[in-house]
């Protein structure tokens, strides 16, 4: 049951999807997630998830478009599983998703995911 849960079990919850997704979707899982359930926002941090071509492609030569087309690509991906991770956190929170935001640093390898959701949390305030 939802309200049974603690924040941080939520929060937990959610990495560990977003883990799987980034396994089974994205072929590579990050080497360490953290999920912050804040009022009506769920900032989730993954880190090192780049893969051995991406990281290759990065970091040819400056004037190439290699890290353009690392962010394009994987930008295109996750728009393309936007209903299924919506649908992740929905089920998670119990709360339908607003909104999904993201970026990824082709230098750290770091991706940042931020779902806007309906309510905030039961006791966030």
């Amino acid at each position: 049951m939802l309200e049974d849960r603690t924040k941080g079990q939520i929060e937990a919850e959610i990495s560990e999807a977003i883990i799987r997704f980034e396994k089974e979707y994205m072929g590579r899982g990050p080497d360490e997630t953290r999920t912050y359930y804040l009022d009506d926002i769920v900032v989730v941090r993954l880190q090192r998830v780049l893969t051995p071509a991406e990281k290759q492609l990065a970091k040819a030569d400056p004037t190439s478009n290699g890290r353009a087309l690392v962010k394009q690509v994987r930008m295109e991906l996750l728009e393309k599983a936007r209903p299924l991770l919506e649908k992740t956190i929905s089920d998670i929170t119990g709360k339908n998703v607003i909104s999904l935001h993201t970026d990824i640093s082709t230098v750290t390898g770091e991706r940042v995911i931020v779902f806007t959701i309906a309510d905030p949390p039961a006791g966030s305030k």
